[in-house]
């Protein structure tokens, strides 16, 4: 409720400066420069929201390592419900993707990542629907790209580590394929496994991000429009948008912890794929 507050606050704010309905557009994702303009270290409200993100993470990790320290050494069995929080969330992840996609062993073995992973992009993604902040860190396509070079490396290396330079072999010359068909099968699977991978690793979360934050501007902006800058039965159409824009705020929600999953499961299928002995 107060994100559908905020945003509309932010389209009445637009609507009154022009006095005409404005959509979203594109450049809602390249917001002013606030600071060390023409640098690397150029900042702008969605670099101030990742860095904002990253040091919550940090001070949450840190407070929940504290904690699970404090219960070890005292032997209690009772958690708070900070920690309890912490053991829920961490465990999901190590049992419900780590272990359910690797097995114990190597579930373990690849856990830091893919830990750092998930919270990294649940905690971006979450951003859109907070008053005040109203962006995803992930809707622009660094950070996804970031995390999917991180995701590619980390499957190749599993895989080049296990079998060696048979890895390449086996995943450009797949078993059971005829040799003729392999001019078109062999660039196919170095598309797929090399190329595309990543790249849609990337697009699916940014693009993600991007459409959910434009269809809720579209819709505050246009409950903004129809309720202060038209008469008579028009005003009664904010209501409608009002409502999408509310309902579509909660779809957020979702949508923001599914793709911190998706993302996360994606990464551990290929490990997987990457690790298994028909390399």
């Amino acid at each position: 409720m107060l994100n559908a507050l905020s945003l509309l606050s932010l389209a009445a704010n637009a609507e009154s400066d022009s006095g005409s309905f404005e959509p979203p557009t594109i450049n809602e994702f390249y917001p002013e420069v606030i600071a060390f303009a023409g640098t690397p270290f150029e900042l702008n409200r969605i670099m101030l929201i990742r860095l904002l993100v990253t040091t919550l993470l940090i001070v949450v990790f840190w407070l929940w390592t504290s904690k699970f320290k404090k219960s070890y050494k005292t032997n209690s069995l009772v958690p708070t419900r900070f920690q309890l929080m912490g053991e829920i969330s961490l465990n999901f992840v190590r049992k419900s993707i780590a272990h359910d996609q690797l097995g114990e062993k190597d579930g373990d073995r690849f856990l830091p990542l893919l830990t750092t992973m998930f919270f990294i992009v649940l905690g971006m993604n979450i951003t859109g629907i907070i008053p005040g902040l109203n962006i995803a860190g992930t809707s622009v396509i660094g950070l996804p790209l970031v995390l999917a070079v991180a995701a590619y490396v980390t499957f190749i290396y599993a895989g080049v580590k296990k079998h060696g330079g048979h890895f390449f072999t086996a995943a450009l010359f797949p078993a059971g394929v005829p040799k003729a068909f392999y001019i078109l099968v062999t660039p196919i699977e170095f598309l797929s496994t090399f190329i595309l991978r990543p790249v849609t690793l990337a697009l699916r979360l940014t693009m993600n991000m991007v459409a959910g934050h434009l269809l809720l501007v579209l819709c505050f902006s246009a409950t903004s429009f129809f309720l202060f800058e038209t008469d008579g039965a028009w005003k009664a159409f904010s209501l409608g948008t009002f409502a999408f824009g509310f309902i579509f705020s909660g779809f957020e929600i979702l949508v923001a912890v599914l793709q911190a999953y998706v993302f996360t499961l994606l990464t551990t299928v290929y490990i997987q794929l990457a690790l298994a002995e028909e390399h």
